[in-house]
């Protein structure tokens, strides 16, 4: 399937190269992309947009529901560490829910996203979380009130953001949106683009349905007739649709008392992807990049791990042609960025299923330019370590040995005395070592090795119940057990 799409972020020139090697069209291309590629990118209305997460871990994919589906294992097959999962609350849907919690701005909302949600036991809908500004809806809004809302902007399973909602309707995107209102709306800062952009509805012959107005977004400026007109038609045609869905289901807003809650959305005009990845397929992506411009080794990881390493990316690469073959430079990174000996270090435990879970929060007590870091944690009392069995202590310190790059790291448990209560495993995705966090995708199976020697690999069924709802690509459980067992074996 050919389709156009839209592509922003520190992995535009990668995804870019990607596309078109599989015959989509990339469109409203960024200057920067323009310079690097030898073709002519319109700019027309794309069926899908992808743009980097605000945290540069992956990108969402959002847009036409089959393009969506069809670039979802391309993204995914970057690398082995690649993971997708599907957005519950793609920008555009509508949704019932129910208010759970009021906030100084605005209110809490327990979506019902149905099928594209996950299951929940007991037979209930499937549901996520949204944030509806009190401003975006005419009604006062309390706990309990039954609401239908649409998805203004939503948001990755690995964050803790909320999904933003909306009280209003809007379609449309990318060249053109409609909105409710009257007259036309430009939101470009060119005074003279704007004036010939509002008189653009008229000259197209196109009239948006009544009580809805057109809203030309800056794209617009550089468009011909051609794309506005289709831009445009695309938009009519998504706001018909919208408002015969929303009317049949009894409007939008905060609903009566006696409205049925829909566990299906209203109105579904997109659908959305999330993909997150991981160091394998930063520097698979690498190799992407490398085909269309000069790319430092381990380029991705570097601005996925902090903002200000961009700038600084870009100038080395202007300045000399690195050597692909180079190892990452570790050192000079953690020399610049961190983390260095006395930070604070966080782990942040990916799950398979999208969540992010931070274990705590440590102080790096070494670092090594092969990529080791060490971190130290206090323990508090109560309870036992999981897979261990042993008691938890006050005072307990947790050593974990961290190394960029590798499927695995121990964590060691010690006493007061110095004495090992044991030691765990975790396997899971090359870890990364950013500035403020390790980050890694957890793969459920782990080794532990007892305060007595004895060694015991665990969890293997929850990779298999992983593996089994497609959580854990088969090539990436097939690695985790080989690691499993070669970790085994050593300990």
């Amino acid at each position: 399937m050919t389709a156009t799409v839209r592509v922003r972020g520190i992995y535009a020139t990668a995804l870019t190269r990607l596309l078109l090697n599989a015959g989509h069209a990339v469109v409203d291309a960024s200057p920067p992309i323009r310079r690097r590629f030898e073709e002519g990118f319109e700019n027309a209305p794309p069926d899908v947009r992808i743009e980097t997460t605000d945290d540069r871990q992956g990108v969402g994919v959002h847009g036409d529901p089959e393009v969506v589906a069809s670039l979802r294992d391309r993204l995914a097959g970057v690398g082995r560490d690649a993971l997708a999962w599907t957005d519950p609350t793609p920008p555009g849907t509508v949704l019932d829910g129910e208010v759970t919690e009021t906030l100084g701005g605005g209110a809490v909302v327990r979506l019902r996203v149905g099928a594209a949600g996950r299951d929940v036991d007991g037979g209930d809908p499937a549901t996520a979380e949204g944030y509806l500004p009190y401003g975006s809806v005419d009604d006062r809004v309390e706990t309990g009130d039954p609401v239908r809302v649409r998805v203004d902007d939503s948001a990755a399973p690995w964050t803790d953001r909320r999904s933003s909602l909306d009280g209003s309707l809007r379609a449309g995107g990318g060249l053109v949106a409609l909105e409710p209102g009257s007259g036309t709306r430009v939101d470009v800062r060119d005074d003279e683009a704007a004036r010939e952009l509002a008189g653009m509805v008229d000259l197209l012959g196109l009239e948006p349905p009544d009580g809805w107005r057109a809203v030309w977004k800056p794209p617009a400026v550089d468009a011909g007739t051609e794309a506005l007109e289709a831009g445009l038609r695309r938009a009519v045609a998504a706001a018909e649709g919208l408002d015969e869905a929303v009317d049949a289901a009894g409007g939008i807003g905060v609903l009566g008392g006696a409205e049925r809650l829909r566990d299906e959305p209203v109105a579904s005009p997109n659908a959305g992807v999330w993909v997150w990845f991981g160091r394998e397929s930063r520097f698979a992506l690498d190799d992407r990049r490398r085909d269309v411009t000069a790319t430092m080794p381990g380029h991705h990881r570097l601005k996925a791990g902090a903002a200000d390493a961009s700038a600084g990316v870009d100038l080395a690469e202007a300045l000399c042609d690195p050597d692909p073959e180079a190892a990452f430079p570790f050192g000079v990174v953690t020399d610049v960025f961190g983390p260095t000996a006395g930070d604070a270090l966080r782990i942040e435990h990916g799950k398979p299923d999208g969540r992010l879970i931070t274990l705590g929060e440590g102080t790096v007590t070494e670092t090594a330019a092969d990529g080791s870091v060490t971190v130290e944690r206090e323990m508090t009392g109560g309870g036992t370590y999981d897979g261990l069995g042993t008691p938890r202590e006050a005072g307990d310190i947790a050593e974990t040995s961290l190394k960029e790059g590798r499927w695995w790291y121990p964590t060691t448990y010690r006493g007061r005395d110095g004495a090992v209560r044991g030691t765990y495993v975790n396997i899971c995705t090359p870890v990364e070592v950013f500035p403020d966090a390790a980050r890694y995708v957890d793969l459920h199976v782990d080794v532990v090795k007892r305060a007595d020697g004895t060694v015991e690999r665990v969890d293997d069924d929850e990779l298999r119940e992983a593996e089994a709802t497609g959580d854990v690509p088969e090539a990436l459980a097939k690695k985790a057990r080989s690691v499993a067992s070669a970790l085994e074996n050593a300990l």
